[in-house]
């Protein structure tokens, strides 16, 4: 297992890589960190016959997930990865999305634990994370550092395989499209998160505004490429 790679991989989505890596069509899914759930819905329209239990532990953004319309094979739940309100072997896939590294450093271990007791034996977990590298990681890191957090995260999961709770079946690297509308919207969508209590400066947010700006396309539009790594891990029989 590898934290990064020399080469950082073609340009792809996240529900392409998915789609190619995991037995979704009529499996039992869970996400793990679901957000704004913009990856739960487009992954029950292209596996209608899939249900998703789509979990988040941020309660506001939970509430809002509930307000808003549902697929019909998709449950919003509220909960995190340590303590996942799930029987035990009850699922076939879980999913976690820019997540893993979101969860306490010292809780990270028990997610893991927990992932192993809700999936069958041989079910898969897709853990994609972002590399630290790259502008749009620059940017975000004069205000939400992540280094320690994201390499806390990836130890984790060679803990995980070594341990022999699971091994280790594919791992990818990748680069995703990041587009914005403008810097309002990369202010909504990460210094307002609502996850995270981001507490700017004036002088920070300004200073974040105007390299965020340097990027903007002659519409308007900011657009970058985020370098990802894909681990998915077979729970052992």
């Amino acid at each position: 297992m590898r934290l990064a790679a020399a080469q950082p991989g073609p340009v792809s989505r996240e529900i392409d890589l998915a789609a190619e890596l995991l037995p979704l069509d009529r499996a039992r899914i869970l996400e793990l960190g679901c957000g704004r759930a913009e990856f739960t819905r487009a992954l029950a329209a292209r596996f209608p016959s899939s249900h998703i239990t789509a979990m988040e532990v941020d309660a506001i953004q939970h509430a809002k997930n509930l307000a808003a319309d549902r697929p019909g094979n998709v449950v919003f739940a509220a909960g995190g990865a340590d303590a996942i309100p799930l029987p035990d072997a009850s699922v076939d896939v879980v999913l976690m999305l820019k997540s893993l590294h979101h969860v306490p450093v010292e809780r990270m271990e028990r997610a893991l634990d927990e992932i192993a007791r809700v999936l069958v034996a041989g079910g898969l977990a897709y853990v994609s994370e972002p590399i630290y590298d790259g502008e749009f990681n620059a940017i975000v890191s004069m205000f939400h550092d992540e280094r320690a957090v994201r390499e806390a995260a990836f130890a984790a999961l060679v803990r995980a395989v070594a341990s022999g709770r699971f091994e280790l079946a594919a791992e990818r690297f990748w680069r995703a499209k990041r587009r914005f509308a403008g810097f309002a919207e990369f202010d909504d969508r990460l210094i307002r998160a609502t996850h995270t209590d981001h507490r700017l400066s004036p002088g920070v947010y300004a200073a974040v505004r105007e390299r965020f700006l340097r990027h903007l396309a002659p519409d308007g539009t900011a657009t970058f490429e985020q370098r990802m790594r894909v681990d998915v891990l077979r729970r052992r029989e």
